[in-house]
């Protein structure tokens, strides 16, 4: 296995080229009155090299879909439609075979990493466990090699020093590092950061941030994003993912979803962000509460919240992705007519 501290990403695949394909995938999970669904009908792709945000508000399937990828549903869920990684279908990949992929080929950054962390292990038996699961051949002393380079890959001094510390010994920050060196512990060709920057203040997001970023340059690792924070999508991602309600509102290259969106929800979350060149009174906001899993209404899921709905139209049937350009898709009958209007107001943002 190549060093990450040494000729990093030198083998990895031309950027042009698949590396994952999600197609339908949906995820219904068993309630009172039968199974909900928090994922439906869901497809996007990830490239190799890029970094593909998935953003939307709590509740819109974002990370559910992440766990299917990563096969970690409890066992009541019910999932279905297809996942492929690099041509291989995973879902219904028997336990053993998924767990060679797992950890070794995708890697995870899990959005609490303190509770990901054993508190009773150091974090660098942490580490090493984690190629060691994957590599039973490596001894202990390049295992602690290799845990050190990892550590030092994210940016914590005195590696070697801090392998012999416990997980209460580091800042929240310090945490999401080591989750982040756990996750690239054995070069994955993906890597999926769930929330990675949530509870940590502005500083230390941008320094978490900052980490991912480097962590890719060095390695190629394609990488997942999982946020709700646009801010953090524009800083960080190639594409961007518009979720609600479990599905794809959508999806296209930073710039173009950002300054020239096609999709009634896309358009209000970035006309919500407060500006730093604006003045205004008051923020915009999204009137009502998205409806739970179970509860959506037929037709796009956001209908009863947009303020530009046909309610014939919207309320009974989903739209099929439009182009809006080369790269940029939605999932509005009406995407045309809001582009239009975005491009004669000016950047929304």
């Amino acid at each position: 296995m190549t060093s990450l501290t040494s000729g990093l990403g030198v083998d990895r695949p031309d950027t042009a080229a698949g590396l994952l394909s999600v197609r339908d995938l949906t995820v219904k999970y068993r309630t009172d009155t039968g199974h909900a669904a928090a994922v439906e009908r869901l497809s996007f792709d990830v490239r190799e090299r890029e970094t593909l945000a998935i953003v939307g508000e709590s509740g819109s399937g974002k990370s559910a879909a992440a766990m299917a990828l990563m096969g970690l549903l409890p066992p009541s869920a019910r999932v279905s439609g297809s996942l492929r990684f690099r041509g291989q279908e995973l879902l219904g990949l028997p336990e053993r075979e998924l767990r060679a992929v797992r950890g070794r080929r995708i890697g995870i950054i899990f959005q609490d990493a303190l509770a990901a962390l054993n508190p009773m292990m150091t974090v660098g038996d942490q580490i090493t466990e984690a190629v060691a699961v994957h590599d039973p051949s490596l001894g202990r002393e390049a295992l602690t090699e290799r845990a050190a380079g990892l550590l030092a890959l994210v940016g914590i001094p005195s590696p070697r020093t801090r392998l012999y510390n416990y997980p209460h010994e580091f800042s929240g920050g310090m945490h999401q590092r080591v989750m982040i060196a756990i996750g690239m512990a054995n070069e994955p060709d993906l890597l999926i950061a769930d929330e990675p920057t949530t509870a940590l203040d502005v500083t230390v997001q941008a320094q978490i941030l900052d980490v991912l970023r480097h962590v890719q340059e060095r390695t190629g690792t394609s990488v997942l994003l999982i946020t709700h924070d646009l801010g953090v999508v524009a800083g960080v991602a190639d594409r961007v993912m518009v979720m609600y309600g479990g599905r794809n509102l959508e999806c296209g290259d930073v710039e173009s979803v950002f300054y020239r969106p096609a999709h009634p929800y896309t358009r209000a979350l970035l006309d919500a962000l407060p500006r730093i060149d604006q003045r205004v009174p008051r923020l915009t906001q999204i009137p009502g509460q998205p409806d739970p899993p179970g509860r959506r209404p037929p037709g796009c899921p956001f209908q009863p919240r947009c303020s530009h709905t046909l309610p014939e139209v919207c309320g009974t049937e989903i739209a099929a992705p439009l182009r809006v350009s080369q790269l940029h898709t939605t999932a509005c009958i009406r995407a045309h007519e809001i582009a239009l209007a975005t491009e004669e107001e000016g950047d929304p943002q």
